[in-house]
């Protein structure tokens, strides 16, 4: 729905001004990531990341998997004591297994912070030569066709923030 709306707002913005030709285009910034060898090598320096902490994160697994299997097998004879043991024991290790995942892999953990450190610079870059090609070229919109619609550039004169900013303080 949203992206209806943005093309038709871009539509209607067009046909204002009809004394000058709109010259709109659009990338495919999923392509160009997927064969731009800077991306690539990006990537794939997060790829063996993510495969480490994966394999670390297997190796917590497996040793509590182990362990509980262990337990299960011998709960009946174990004193309570032991059996009390064994079992927090068997808490702290699924919580720390928890507590990498969520380090590692959580909505604020490592990899996130490593995606945007080797991302992002890559992306600017990407975002430059995108507003240098529709600047040279005469562009007044660029988008991305990737996902959703995403305006990559539009020329100054098209901005109406400042001006809607002072209509609303007039109000």
């Amino acid at each position: 729905m949203k992206k209806i709306l943005f093309i038709v707002s871009i539509l209607l913005i067009s046909s204002f001004s009809a004394f000058a030709q709109l010259k709109i285009a659009y990338v495919d910034s999923d392509a160009i990531m997927k064969n731009y060898a800077d991306a690539q090598d990006a990537r794939q320096k997060l790829d063996v990341q993510i495969q480490e902490w994966q394999a670390e994160l297997n190796k917590m697994e497996n040793d509590w998997k182990t362990k509980y299997d262990d337990y299960e097998k011998r709960k009946l004879i174990m004193s309570d004591q032991v059996r009390t043991e064994t079992e927090d024991e068997l808490v702290k290790l699924e919580r720390k297994a928890a507590d990498y995942r969520e380090k590692k892999f959580g909505t604020n953990g490592e990899l996130f912070q490593k995606q945007d450190e080797v991302m992002k610079p890559i992306q600017n870059k990407v975002f430059a030569i995108i507003k240098k090609v529709a600047e040279e070229d005469g562009y007044d919109y660029v988008f991305d066709r990737s996902g959703d619609v995403m305006l990559l550039y539009a020329k100054d004169q098209y901005d109406l923030t400042a001006k809607i900013l002072e209509r609303l303080k007039q109000e």
